[in-house]
């Protein structure tokens, strides 16, 4: 179901669902004259998981424009709409999914679950330099998680190592706020805002760049 639907004050779309539904469920609010091209696509997939996934995500994007897209993606598995018309970035976690949508500028958008499983994995992702907050600890962890797959995803450059080419400037974890963030990956050393949002059940961060058209 979709959850929200927002024009954002760079000019993005943003889309968030709540994966509440089975797999026929979806089906059965998928366009009929589609329905062979998702029986194709889940017929190769096994995953449940993967299936909500998939048709969420159409029948978000097809919320969003009120027009029927097909999302395709490039060698690298990144996302592209067939008509051009709009840059797109896509994200799950578990029970949600979100989109990002611009007509002119690059976009990245990530969205993650609250849980302290984070932890484990910090060391490899936050370097040394980077500000964690003992006393909200996980959920800011996760913020610098999901701000660099934001970034990496808005970037589009191979090769990115998230805590030698992105670097987060310090700040303290709100309900909501901004993410001043720079990469040394290219010879540009280019400056990013980027926003996020902390929910009872996930953190999210989206942010809108260069143009790519």
């Amino acid at each position: 179901m979709l959850i929200r639907k927002e024009h954002t004050e760079d000019g993005g779309l943003l889309g968030i669902w709540k994966m509440d539904e089975t797999r026929e469920e979806l089906l059965q609010l998928f366009p009929d004259h589609r329905r062979s091209e998702a029986d194709k696509y889940l017929r190769d997939i096994r995953s449940e998981r993967r299936s909500i996934e998939w048709l969420s995500t159409r029948l978000m994007l097809l919320d969003l424009l009120g027009k029927e897209q097909i999302i395709l993606n490039r060698k690298d598995g990144s996302p592209y709409l067939d008509d051009g018309k709009n840059n797109i970035s896509i994200s799950h976690t578990k029970d949600y999914a979100t989109i990002l949508l611009h007509e002119t500028f690059a976009v990245g958008v990530d969205i993650e679950t609250l849980s302290e499983r984070v932890v484990k994995i910090a060391g490899k992702f936050i370097s040394e330099n980077e500000y964690i907050d003992p006393a909200q600890k996980i959920v800011h962890q996760l913020l610098h998680w999901s701000a660099k797959e934001t970034l990496f995803k808005l970037m589009n450059e191979q090769g990115i190592d998230f805590k030698q080419h992105l670097h987060i400037y310090p700040f303290i974890p709100a309900k909501e706020g901004l993410i001043r963030a720079m990469e040394t990956k290219t010879d540009q050393t280019r400056s990013f805002r980027l926003h996020y949002e902390v929910h009872p059940d996930y953190v999210l961060t989206w942010a809108i760049g260069d143009s790519q058209k």
